[in-house]
């Protein structure tokens, strides 16, 4: 059983969020999450609570008697901790000034602005500007304040926070299945077209570490420009891997192969030592801190 001191509230939101949608799908969407986090959250609630939350019926997802007897205090709990957040966010509202934030391609366009504009809502009096560069940035010549980057820095001016890891799919556009058939196990890749990079070689260290080398003359399409890399996936023109946050956006791009593992990359949150002592920096990371993990 567990006990208040390691209970996670993120299961709860979870638990709300499918009462009130009545399904995993409609619950993913209202929390800005995924259908299979959702599902997890709710399956791990049901084990630390030793019972069935909901019942899976052809109208979705039915509570149990038990759910909701237990939905009165979850609700007392959503309270309590939107009126933390409120007490928390009052506070850094009086910051103000303006936060350079550097992130990757993907992170800047997909990720990041539904954050923001949460962000923009608790902290008002701060402008944020946005890098969007695959470079690593040097907060140490002050190119930017706060980064979200791949590769953990060194520098030991730096404070360096990991707030969560970026999974990846092989995945493809419903038109190019209907066109091309599905694969159903990994050495059927090599009978597709696939989208590959061009100068990168990280997909083919890929292939090369499953068994089965490729060159990069052997991808129907090639780019580095990773927002050019998503649309040709959305455009059908093969099968491409990108980060799960991506893949989510388009409801046509279905996922392949679940039982090929690509290995995550963990994400890394970063600023300059000085946010010890500059309030609008320490707010805007404190609220990335927060908000990434869930967002990711």
């Amino acid at each position: 059983m567990t006990t208040a001191t390691d209970f996670d509230w993120h299961l709860v939101r979870s638990f709300l969020a499918v009462l009130e949608r009545g399904s995993l799908l409609g619950a993913a969407r209202t929390m800005g999450s995924s259908q299979p986090t959702v599902g997890r959250h709710i399956a791990e609630l049901e084990a630390q609570l030793d019972t069935v939350l909901f019942e899976r019926t052809g109208r979705g997802l039915q509570p149990t008697a038990m759910a909701l007897q237990l939905a009165d205090a979850a609700r007392a709990m959503e309270a309590a901790a939107g009126a933390l957040t409120r007490g928390v966010s009052g506070a850094d509202a009086m910051a103000s000034g303006t936060v350079r934030i550097s992130a990757s391609q993907p992170v800047a366009v997909h990720l990041l602005p539904p954050l923001l504009a949460q962000l923009r809502q608790a902290l008002p009096g701060i402008q944020i500007e946005l890098v969007s560069s695959n470079e690593v940035t040097n907060l140490l010549r002050r190119e930017a304040d706060i980064a979200l980057r791949m590769v953990q820095p060194v520098q030991s001016s730096l404070v360096i926070r990991r707030v969560g890891k970026v999974a990846f799919t092989a995945c493809a556009h419903r038109d190019y299945l209907r066109r091309r058939g599905t694969p159903r196990q990994t050495a059927d890749l090599l009978q597709h077209d696939l989208i590959g990079t061009d100068r990168d070689n990280t997909i083919v260290r890929g292939f090369a570490a499953m068994g089965m080398p490729i060159a990069r003359e052997q991808f129907a399409f090639r780019s580095d420009d990773l927002n050019v890399y998503w649309q040709a996936v959305r455009a059908g023109l093969g099968i491409g891997f990108v980060a799960e946050y991506v893949k989510r956006t388009d409801s046509e791009v279905e996922r392949l192969l679940p039982s090929l593992k690509i290995p995550p990359l963990p994400v890394w949150l970063v600023v300059h030592r000085e946010i010890r002592t500059n309030r609008r920096i320490r707010a805007v990371y404190d609220f990335l801190a927060r908000s990434l993990p869930d967002a990711l």
